[in-house]
């Protein structure tokens, strides 16, 4: 069990180790050769160009102004004091949302923090109930919580008053937070261009069905109306997403038909089904041929720009390749002439290929995207069972274009049926045989636990330095190894399971992240550990005793909460603004695949704020926050320490590295399956980033 000591050594640890990370990202940003890794959206949208240094060669390389150096810590100042809206305009609103919510966990936790040490932490202190308690191992830091306190005492009446004050805090919290964010919806929605999906669309909380008189959504009604504030804050915003989608619905597993076409069929259905709101309707095409077809193409042409390019820079001597595998034997003939032909061969072979797939009544799936002439008519058939046969035409909203999963969208609803079923088993094996190995290592991450695996360490261990190190960096770092390849795999499960559209993707990996996150790390941790670390004193006592020693041992498992905080939130936001991985994954691609200027493009790895992953990682943080407070009230300051970090990382992140996450108003939506170039917001105009990576604020003159 982690003392005091062992968690200044942790601190201490995760302190320099996040200081290592800024100090080196603030001097790797400034080298030229890093520029495209650390300003990324700049270059994708064509305002910021690779820095040019005359001189010598290592001037082009690195950064030899001494001044620049000086103020390496500017980046901080900068991201903090962008305006809120020019931050939405930059970012999108789902962005700016998303950093909000750091922003709500400072809100909800500084006050109790100061509440909690003023109130909570002497009532602790002065307990002196587990010393009474014999065979229970505790440390100096666990009188600091409710376990030291005795049965029955009058203390407890503290303790109750605060989780009031901690329960109605966050909700009035909460509640304004909610009412900042709904009118920041209405302003963005009242404010930004038109676009024709807008007046074509809608969804289950949209506001067209929630108000159908107000369907252009007059401004006056948006921004003034109280009553209606409220409640689309309560249709809204208690739901996972808020988006426009189309008044398309989309149709899946249309029976075969002998006399007719899957798309002779579909038509025939809505005209006789829906004949006063049905438009038209377009089907699905099996088109994998054709996409191999159009990424070979792309290929071809990116070597045919290469060759060009180097042609052009030495205009001599023409370039030649070998006709082999890779260029690396065979005849050896012209480049350019060589994929220009081979670039004829594939248009003919794609025009040939798209005509076959348009006329081939075997590439037409039985999916088809059905228009209506009124939302209301797309709501009726979106929400209602069309045949008796519930396993045939099965129609819900359509996901708006770019969201479209496409592999999924003839799965049989049977098989569908039967995939559900597998990854729920899969999941329920997942997350709760997942805590055999989070148990064992909960249970040898510690003193004890490590000289019985391995004693020859026995004297090793005894030493002070290298006790604290194991008791409070250990446990955090195990577990936080643990996590990194589970994301992939529960997206892997999302997509095995037959949503149709990225943003469902996303919500169910989410949803299951969550869950596993409360089962295993949370209260994973807290069983398992205090299993193993109490298990002597379980055989030993009577039943009756059994919850009592729980509930003095589980608020004592705070410690391990504590490093965990620091490793996932100190030290680990810190990697994430150093972006070691882009950086290596962008120079070796640009070392051994770059051929010519898109090539570098797509080498280069913006990221941006995965929904999956991010948010059931602040959704632990809020739990810890709320469950301990008036529990374990040590744990609170280094909570607000990760959200004040992470609120300052992740406004540099989104102002300079992520692309933007599409502007539909909170739907969730990967920009890497999109045109970057087209859908990257304009750069903010209060900041301006040198050459030399560092960045002044501009002021706007009126």
């Amino acid at each position: 069990m982690a003392s005091l000591q062992d968690i200044c050594v942790a601190a201490a640890i995760n302190i320099l180790s996040a200081l290592a990370f800024l100090v080196a990202f603030a001097i790797l940003r400034l080298q030229p050769f890093n520029d495209r890794v650390y300003f990324p959206k700049w270059y994708l949208k064509g305002i910021r160009g690779s820095p040019r240094r005359s001189g010598a060669l290592v001037s082009k390389i690195f950064n030899l102004d001494c001044r620049t150096y000086l103020r390496f810590l500017n980046w901080m100042p900068v991201a903090l004091k962008m305006p809120e809206p020019e931050l939405i305009d930059h970012a999108g609103l789902d962005s700016a949302v998303f950093i909000r919510i750091y922003l709500l966990g400072l809100k909800i936790f500084v006050p109790l923090a100061v509440l909690a040490f003023v109130v909570l932490v002497p009532v602790n202190w002065t307990g002196e109930s587990l010393q009474n308690i014999k065979d229970l191992t505790f440390s100096d830091i666990d009188k600091l919580s409710i376990s030291n306190i005795p049965t029955g005492s009058n203390r407890f009446w503290a303790h109750i008053g605060m989780q009031y004050v901690i329960s109605f805090w966050t909700c009035y919290v909460l509640y304004n937070e909610y009412k900042i964010i709904t009118t920041m919806r209405l302003h963005f929605i009242a404010s930004e261009n038109r676009r024709p999906d807008q007046f074509t669309s809608c969804k289950s909380y949209s506001y067209a069905r929630l108000f159908p008189s107000i369907s252009l959504y007059p401004a006056d009604f948006l921004l003034n109306d109280t009553s209606a504030l409220l409640f689309l804050w309560l249709f809204l915003y208690l739901k996972w997403t808020l988006a426009f989608m189309w008044d398309k619905v989309i149709v899946r597993n249309v029976p075969p038909d002998p006399d007719e076409s899957v798309s002779e069929h579909v038509e025939h259905f809505f005209c006789v089904n829906h004949p006063d709101h049905y438009l038209t309707h377009r089907v699905v095409y099996n088109a994998n041929k054709l996409a191999k077809l159009v990424a070979e193409k792309k290929s071809l042409q990116n070597w045919l720009t290469y060759y060009q390019n180097k042609y052009e820079r030495n205009p001599e001597q023409k370039p030649t390749t070998k006709t082999g595998f890779w260029g690396l034997w065979g005849t050896k003939v012209d480049a350019i002439d060589h994929y220009t032909a081979e670039m004829e061969k594939l248009c003919e072979a794609e025009a040939a290929e798209r005509e076959q797939v348009i006329t081939d009544p075997k590439a037409i799936m039985s999916a088809a995207f059905v228009s209506f002439k009124t939302r209301w008519g797309a709501a009726v058939c979106a929400q209602t069972q069309q045949s008796p046969n519930p396993t045939t035409w099965l129609t819900e909203w359509a996901p708006e274009p770019r969201d479209i999963y496409w592999d999924n969208l003839a799965i049989p609803y049977v098989e569908l049926a039967i995939r559900k079923l597998l990854m729920a088993v899969a999941l329920f094996f997942l997350t709760f045989f997942f805590m055999i190995p989070i148990a064992i290592v909960q249970s040898i991450a510690n003193i004890d636990g490590i000289v019985k695996v391995l004693p020859f360490l026995k004297s090793l261990m005894k030493m002070k330095v290298v006790k604290s190190f194991v008791q409070g960096f250990l446990p955090g770092i195990a577990l936080k190894i643990f996590l990194i390849i589970l994301p992939i795999i529960l997206t892997t499960m999302s997509k095995i399971e037959g949503l149709i559209s990225l943003s469902s993707l996303e919500r169910r990996t989410a949803g299951k992240y969550y869950l596993f996150i409360l089962v295993n790390v949370f209260l994973g941790s807290i069983i398992t550990g205090t299993a193993f670390q109490q298990l002597h004193k379980f055989i030993n006592q009577s039943a009756t005793e059994i919850p009592k020693t729980v509930g003095v041992s589980i608020p004592m498992k705070a410690t391990f909460f504590i490093t965990y905080i620091m490793v996932d939130g100190w030290a680990g936001i810190a990697a994430e603004i150093l972006r070691l991985v882009p950086l290596i994954m962008f120079h070796l691609k640009n070392t051994f695949l770059v051929k010519t200027e898109k090539d570098r493009e797509q080498a280069m790895d913006p990221g941006c704020l995965y929904f999956s992953i991010s948010e059931p990682r602040i959704q632990l943080y809020f739990i810890l926050g709320l469950v301990y407070a008036a529990v374990t009230p040590i744990l609170l300051p280094f909570i607000i320490v990760f959200f004040a970090f992470a609120y300052l990382v992740y406004r540099h992140q989104v102002l300079l590295t992520f692309i933007v996450i599409a502007h539909l108003c909170s739907c969730r939506h990967r920009l890497a399956q999109m045109d970057k170039q087209t859908w990257i917001a304009p750069i903010c105009p209060s900041v301006q980033v040198h050459d030399d990576g560092s960045m002044d604020e501009l002021r706007h003159k009126h």
